[in-house]
């Protein structure tokens, strides 16, 4: 499925009909699959290779942050390791800011890495004998920047992930969140314009989780950096996302917005996966209300003089906490004009993501 963004602007990220097979068949396991069309199951038995990346096409535009989720053994861990080609496609090609990647030589593709693409794993990698400063500052000393001036750098990165006063300390003496925040800050020191960030706090507990998301959140709005996100965890790609690509077996089953996921399944795959997830921080009173002409061919005339008023992108949480004052329908309102109803009945399934119909999914094509 393609997940390009229609929008004026060149995409940060460009991933063009992205394939990965491991095994030493394939090349020829690759020809089979497109002659074939075999599932993943097929490949692996017939030549002994696994799929990993199944042609992903997709683009991340400035500034946004673009979850990729799946179960293990999805592909999305492989596919990352693609945008900086620590892994090489099978076939496909892969696009930084218009650049090829994957036409580079060693030495621009390593200027490349060091200078517009960071890095944040789940295991920081840091390096024990080295102080929480010095790994900071690692990526600056590596370019070959001045010890005075690459500490000063580490230190305002420090100090943005809230470690100020830790400088000193060496990664033993700190806990696991405050090593994943080390980690943040090494990248944001770099300054690149991507962030790759593969499960980064999948092993811290949920409060400490919480915490981080909501820094790195800030800080990619304030530094605007284009972020690949890779996660298991549904809930994480939706509070973080602007958009989520959902994979299995190595290829995209669906990419949109949180809102289109979580409202829009495209199969019992991603349905299983949105199941438990609440509506009410996700859908908006545009995609439950009831158009106000077609409300009225069905009801007749009516007078919303003094209903209560909300706004198209206004979440189910708010109209939820209007229709507790009032027995009357919601007037939806845009630039001054009503512009649809929100009836009690249609925020009742707005919220269990139910259809005007019961037929599933939301009113309005939902």
């Amino acid at each position: 499925m393609d997940g390009s963004v229609n929008d004026m602007t060149a995409p940060v990220i460009e991933c063009r009909s992205l394939w990965k097979v491991f095994g030493d068949r394939a090349d020829e396991a690759m020809k089979a699959v497109l002659q074939d069309d075999l599932a993943k199951e097929e490949v692996l038995q017939r030549f002994g290779c696994v799929v990993g990346v199944r042609d992903a096409s997709f683009s991340v535009r400035e500034g946004e942050i673009f979850c990729i989720m799946g179960l293990s053994g999805s592909g999305k861990s492989t596919l990352i390791r693609h945008v900086n080609r620590l892994i090489e496609p099978t076939a496909g090609d892969v696009l930084i800011e218009g650049i090829n990647i994957g036409e580079l030589g060693s030495k621009a593709l390593r200027e490349v890495r060091a200078s517009k693409i960071g890095m944040v794993f789940q295991n920081m990698g840091l390096m024990p004998h080295r102080t929480v400063r010095e790994n900071v500052a690692f990526a600056l000393e590596v370019r070959g920047m001045a010890r005075t001036e690459r500490f000063a750098i580490a230190e305002r990165a420090i100090a943005t992930v809230d470690l100020a006063g830790w400088e000193d300390r060496y990664p033993d003496e700190l806990s696991g969140g405050m090593q994943q925040r080390v980690g943040l800050a090494r990248a944001i020191a770099a300054d690149p314009h991507i962030l790759l960030m593969d499960e980064p706090f999948s092993a811290l507990d949920p409060l400490i989780r919480r915490q981080l998301q909501t820094q790195f959140m800030e800080l990619a709005a304030h530094m605007k950096k284009t972020t690949l996100f890779i996660t298991h965890d549904l809930d994480e790609a939706i509070r973080i996302g602007d958009r989520i690509a959902v994979m299995k077996d190595g290829e995209f089953v669906q990419v949109g917005t949180p809102e289109q996921i979580v409202t829009e399944p495209a199969d019992e795959y991603v349905a299983d996966f949105v199941a438990g997830i609440s509506k009410l921080h996700l859908v908006t009173a545009a995609r439950i209300m009831e158009p106000l002409d077609a409300y009225q061919s069905r009801n007749g005339p009516i007078d919303l003089t003094g209903s209560l008023r909300a706004r198209p992108d206004d979440l189910l949480n708010r109209l939820a906490d209007l229709s507790i004052e009032t027995d009357a329908p919601l007037a939806i309102e845009d630039d001054g004009k009503v512009i649809g109803v929100v009836t009690k009945k249609a925020l009742i399934r707005g919220i269990q993501g139910r259809s005007r119909d019961d037929e599933g999914g939301l009113p309005n094509g939902g």
